[in-house]
């Protein structure tokens, strides 16, 4: 899944971004409250620019031996909002924004992915305005929102199509319906498809949408209202796409995250004609998981993987008939700080990546975690640092190569698995 990182304006609550050591506990579950251990941050526009703690920088192997690579760095210094790589290619495109006192210098850049390096600036403002990578849809369609700022907290946003992203330039504008009501959200990982599964809400009364889109093409489908009870921010909405059935399937929280309260739910909708069903999913007393913080799905397979907010834990669904079963983390003992965030998946061998900020295997830093859709540990890869508590996560099942934020926000870190 997509999001679009740091907007005050779209979340429930602020993002809070802390570069941290892990910590064990002895205890079998955690104060359900995260610790508060964010860096102070500056908002400009409807931007969160965070100061950064000093984080320890990548060792070379991971506790399973295999490598962490290369740190590919933006070529202006500023905090990433967003990267993609190219499932089927070299390829990967970042957004770049920095506060610089006087206003915001932002910019959109294409990367390697086996060089490690910035291969081009395709795009670079120096006002008030910034960059969000939205994601690399199939066929190497690159998508970045811009955002123009007009005032405290009032920006008019366009969207921009590289198509291809190997092109390193922009090629056209993409006009999603309603577009002047509506903030996206998140759009679905798919390289696979040009349907896009797209969740937003509209600016007015906060309202969720979803509609299917290709992205290359800009057209668009039917638009779906949805539950504001069940898909509104408050329930943590994650977005990913089956598109084997052509469904956009949601992990969510039907009481907000509450402690003790409801299991979270698996929704799935017909992107052609909304039609939509779920089953509630894995009960973990005696907190009840809180919080979806990361989802993807396996199309080859129709397995889907979360990971909770309050128990550390990973769960895993056949979306066909809402049996899921769920594993801890390694070394969690069910605590929350060390709880999971975002989920990525390979679906040509089969596997589910967890990134956790704040690690319970190896040295102290992050751990991305592997494992089989069986719940199966298979590796935990470990001797880097994750940037923030809610770090992106992408993989190339071609090359078996991943990429996660930090160790700083201008930066983005290899693994090979």
């Amino acid at each position: 899944m997509r999001h679009i990182p740091g907007r005050t304006v779209r979340s429930a609550a602020v993002i809070a971004v802390a570069i941290c050591a892990a910590v064990s506990t002895a205890a079998s579950f955690a104060n359900p409250i995260r610790p508060s251990t964010s860096p102070p941050a500056t908002i400009i526009g409807d931007r969160i620019f965070l100061r950064e703690y000093a984080a320890v920088a990548p060792g070379r192997f991971s506790e399973s031996g295999l490598s962490i690579g290369k740190i590919i760095h933006t070529a202006d210094g500023g905090q990433i909002f967003g990267f993609s790589v190219d499932e089927n290619g070299d390829d990967g495109l970042l957004a770049s924004a920095q506060d610089t006192g006087s206003g915001v210098k932002a910019s959109v850049e294409t990367f390697s992915q086996s060089t490690g390096t910035i291969t081009k600036v395709i795009a670079r403002t120096n006002t008030m305005d910034d960059f969000v990578d939205l994601g690399i849809a199939a066929g190497d369609v690159g998508l970045i929102e811009h955002e123009h700022v007009t005032g405290f907290l009032k920006v008019t946003r366009s969207f921009h199509i590289l198509n291809p992203v190997t092109g390193n330039a922009f090629t056209g504008l993409w006009t999603p319906p309603s577009r002047s009501n509506l903030l996206v959200e998140q759009i679905a990982d798919n390289q696979s498809t040009t349907q896009a599964a797209v969740f937003g809400i509209t600016k007015s009364t906060d309202a969720p949408r979803l509609f299917a889109s290709n992205i290359a093409a800009n057209t668009f489908g039917p638009v779906f209202r949805l539950n504001p009870n069940l898909y509104g921010l408050a329930d943590g909405p994650q977005l990913a796409e089956d598109v084997a059935t052509g469904q956009a399937v949601f992990g969510l929280s039907p009481d907000g995250g509450s402690v003790g309260g409801s299991p979270p739910d698996i929704e799935m909708i017909d992107l052609s004609t909304g039609k939509q069903t779920g089953f509630q999913g894995v009960r973990i007393p005696p907190f009840n998981s809180g919080f979806v913080n990361g989802l993807a799905v396996d199309s080859t397979t129709g397995i889907a993987c979360t990971t909770t907010e309050l128990d550390a834990s990973v769960e895993f669904y056949v979306l066909a008939t809402g049996a899921g079963t769920a594993v801890q983390l390694p070394g969690s003992n069910g605590n929350q700080f060390n709880s999971g965030e975002g989920v990525a998946v390979d679906p040509i061998h089969h596997l589910f990546f967890v990134i956790q900020p704040n690690g319970t295997v190896g040295p102290p830093g992050s751990v991305v975690d592997i494992f089989d859709e069986h719940g199966n540990l298979q590796t935990s890869i470990t001797g880097f640092t994750a940037f923030s508590v809610t770090p992106e996560l992408a993989v190339n099942p071609n090359t078996r190569v991943g990429f996660v934020s930090g160790p700083t926000s201008d930066a983005i870190t290899e693994f090979a698995y």
